[in-house]
């Protein structure tokens, strides 16, 4: 592993900031209804306390040693070490854009870092977030297999560097009890249209919820669905064992909640067509006309766009550049494309000239 030297963000992703990362290829299995998905496990270090009790000085130690073991362990070919505490406000909501690190470990000034495969961004770890390491490992499409299979590797070369915290009557030990045991969450993003403009959606979340699952917003716990893009996760770690966790998500509910958005796209096309035409339609045309417009508006009409591309709607649109509108459409990506920083107003119109820009006039 050959780490930054603490680089800007900006060249943390190089092109792929304007490209998009790997997770938004929209490549993946099943990538018509599953963006990606993702394995997290959280660990925490003995000798230390838990981060609601340490102290500047512990947290720059335990900063000090897992940079250390990440060096030694060579998560990835190529990595990025980012002080998170010493980036601009900008800098690090551009990290959480790009699902690297989350909203909580951008805020603040404690010491706290990030770990970032290069060039894909399929791997990342948050140090110091609510537990001492949060190993994060992000794919395109349905592949939660392929996931678990690398962080627990991930995982395994680290404990062998890192003297975890764990019981042998409760699992791994964390700041949170949910997490205790296994420290695993599992998640998948979807993009669910069709069982929204159907009104299932509702019925779907009850169905998840009675399966211990938790369904979240596009940036996960404490956020609201935008451009009907939710994220599924397993609720609780302790009692079941990754197997187990991995094997209810992927192979018993997944399969259904896919099929269920593609049945429902299948009926809005045979018996509601000209309706789902004037929303998709009316959706691009906003779009591609627009001289101001916030990110939560264009989410929602990215979303409709997308159904339309996905659909065979609209043909002159690429899957691909609605997936990457997704990310650059965002206050930091907009102002890291113009390299410049700029005001609520100018990032509307920012994002309308660019949009247009990207989808051709009407």
């Amino acid at each position: 592993m050959n780490p930054s030297p603490n680089p800007h963000p900006e060249s943390l992703s190089g092109a792929s900031i304007r490209g998009g990362a790997d997770w938004l290829r929209g490549k993946g299995a099943h990538g018509d209804v599953v963006i990606s998905s993702r394995a997290r496990l959280a660990r925490n270090l003995t000798g230390y306390p838990f981060l609601c009790r340490a102290t500047t000085e512990q947290r720059l130690r335990v900063l000090e040693r897992v940079r250390a073991a990440a060096a030694d362990a060579e998560l990835a070919e190529r990595t990025a070490w980012m002080d998170v505490h010493r980036l601009a406000t900008v800098d690090r909501t551009l990290l959480v854009e790009r699902h690297l690190i989350s909203k909580e470990h951008a805020k603040g000034e404690e010491p706290r870092a990030a770990i970032i495969s290069l060039p894909d961004e399929r791997v990342s770890v948050m140090v110091n977030e609510e537990d001492h390491l949060r190993v994060q490992v992000l794919r395109s499409g349905l592949a939660l297999d392929e996931a678990w299979a690398q962080i627990d590797d991930l995982d395994d070369r680290l404990e062998s560097r890192l003297d975890y915290a764990y019981s042998a009557r409760f699992g791994y030990l964390t700041a949170c009890p949910t997490n205790v045991g296994t420290g695993l969450r599992m998640s998948v993003m979807l993009h669910l249209p069709g069982l929204r403009l159907t009104g299932e959606m509702e019925k779907v979340k009850r169905a998840t919820k009675d399966m211990s699952l938790a369904v979240r917003g596009y940036y996960g716990e404490g956020s609201e669905a935008t451009g009907d893009f939710y994220q599924i996760s397993n609720q609780t770690t302790l009692g079941k064992t990754e197997s187990v966790i991995l094997h209810e998500l992927a192979a018993e509910i997944l399969p259904q909640v896919i099929e269920y958005e593609r049945t429902a796209r299948r009926l809005l096309i045979e018996r509601r067509r000209r309706h789902l035409e004037d929303q998709v339609f009316r959706a691009l045309g906003v779009l591609r006309s627009a001289r101001m417009i916030t990110p939560e508006e264009t989410l929602g009409h990215l979303s409709m766009v997308r159904l339309g591309v996905l659909t065979g709607l609209i043909a002159d649109v690429a899957e691909s550049t609605v997936n990457q509108l997704v990310i650059l459409i965002q206050p930091a990506h907009l102002q890291r494309v113009l390299g410049r920083e700029l005001d609520q107003q100018e990032r509307r119109e920012a994002r309308a000239d660019l949009l247009r820009q990207r989808l051709g006039p009407c």
